[in-house]
């Protein structure tokens, strides 16, 4: 259980989603942003994020879509974070396109469930408001995302969760540079990663 003194409170998010320009997607009782600064501190030369496979179940041409709520049930989560250059500069326009399973464990290969793609803003920030994903034999829960910016490499990874310990250790391909930060919140959970991409 989180203790209260790490809640965030929904004036706090409300706030912080003004400033993000995502206070349109606030609902009742639901953490929805991390207060991101305009400028990341980062220490250049900052290291590249880590590849990882895309597994199976990656689906082209994902909807453009932030909210992935209403794809099914589950715990809230809020991604967000930065798409950063090795120099610490932040890369505006740059495509994220997350995918991942539902609760259950399940993939829509079918349709688009759990999936969507945005773009990064002036500032290099994203978000995607999403449900926890379940565990499925052999993995951990984890994100799969793709990130691309101009002409550089697409980057493609995946995103872990700090408190699964057991099941991260467990899971062949897990690396631990993945780990989202993740602190509770009023109605969810909030997840924190910047992605650092290769000239």
């Amino acid at each position: 259980m989180t203790p209260p003194s790490s809640l965030v409170t929904r004036r706090r998010l409300t706030a912080n989603l003004s400033a993000f320009g995502l206070a349109s997607l606030a609902l009742p009782g639901l953490a929805e942003a991390q207060a991101l600064p305009a400028t990341p501190a980062c220490e250049a030369p900052a290291s590249g994020t880590r590849r990882q496979t895309e597994g199976p179940y990656f689906t082209p041409s994902s909807p453009l879509k932030r909210d992935l709520r209403g794809d099914g049930p589950g715990d809230a989560l809020v991604l967000s974070g930065f798409v950063l250059t090795r120099q610490c500069q932040p890369l505006s326009g740059a495509l994220i396109d997350l995918w991942h399973a539902d609760t259950g464990g399940q993939y829509d290969n079918a349709g688009f469930r759990f999936r969507g793609h945005q773009y990064t803003d002036a500032q290099g920030r994203y978000q995607f408001i999403t449900r926890i994903p379940g565990f499925y034999p052999g993995r951990t829960r984890h994100f799969h995302v793709k990130v691309q910016a101009g002409s550089r490499p697409v980057l493609t990874t995946q995103l872990y969760f700090p408190e699964e310990r057991a099941a991260n250790q467990r899971d062949r391909i897990f690396d631990a540079s993945l780990l989202m930060t993740v602190t509770g919140a009023t109605g969810g959970q909030l997840g924190r990663f910047d992605f650092v991409l290769a000239d």
